[in-house]
């Protein structure tokens, strides 16, 4: 018998056993994320987190909404957190940068160029996970603002939502900003998720739809007015679970 085959226990990859290594100790560069960011998003309640495409630049009407809205939540007294990069990132740390609030971007080591950080950071966390990236946008936020977008602005809404929709995180307002741009997929959450069975009637009451600052500030305090923006007990456990 060849004692070097495959079906020998006591064979191994000794290339294998060294990656296993270096994945075991990145567990405490994971640990090291998570700790950074619950020790520093804790301090900016309340938050709302704003997303949105990084290919809309200065000049295009998306970014100088982005800008506006988060202008408005800083001045309304929210910290606003982004994904600390350029296009509608940018937009949003730029106009919170000029209310009272905290300017807060969550940056993110990639490949691309798209990861670049803005410079409109008053707390800037980085990460080279992007599941730790995203427990900490929904882990202590508010609210959800959501604006136009590619894949990454949709991975981010639907992870709310399905957070929301399973119990595992707390109801918050998530706001759908620009009804134009969403409106196709919103067709397509009723004519077809709906029409096939795949969500309820319930799950399509999870987000609103906004075109202006003052709607969205409405929507958040109206979504609040009689709980106001205390965290409870419950939503500590919720938090613990996330």
């Amino acid at each position: 018998m060849d004692s070097s085959s495959d079906d020998n226990p006591r064979s191994y990859d000794h290339g294998s056993s060294i990656n296993l290594s270096r994945e075991s100790w990145k567990i405490f560069q994971v640990m090291a994320e998570f700790v950074d960011g619950f020790e520093k998003l804790s301090r900016i309640h309340p938050s709302v987190s704003m997303f949105g495409s990084a290919r809309f630049r200065a000049g295009h009407p998306y970014y100088e909404l982005t800008e506006s809205v988060a202008r408005a939540l800083s001045r309304a007294g929210f910290s606003v957190v982004s994904g600390g990069g350029p296009g509608l990132m940018e937009a949003a740390n730029k106009g919170a940068a000029e209310g009272p609030a905290p300017s807060v971007g969550l940056n993110i080591s990639l490949p691309a160029t798209e990861n670049t950080p803005n410079r409109y950071q008053n707390l800037s966390l980085s990460f080279r996970h992007f599941f730790a990236r995203k427990v900490m946008f929904v882990k202590y936020a508010s609210a959800y603002v959501v604006m136009p977008g590619g894949f990454g602005t949709l991975d981010e809404l639907v992870e709310c939502m399905t957070l929301i929709q399973t119990g595992k995180s707390r109801r918050i307002p998530v706001i759908l900003v620009h009804a134009p741009f969403w409106r196709g997929l919103i067709d397509w959450f009723h004519e077809t998720l709906l029409a096939e069975g795949t969500v309820s009637e319930k799950d399509l009451t999870l987000f609103t739809l906004c075109d202006t600052p003052e709607e969205i500030l409405d929507a958040i305090f109206d979504f609040y007015r009689d709980r106001g923006f205390q965290t409870t007990e419950d939503d500590i456990e919720l938090r613990l679970d996330l």
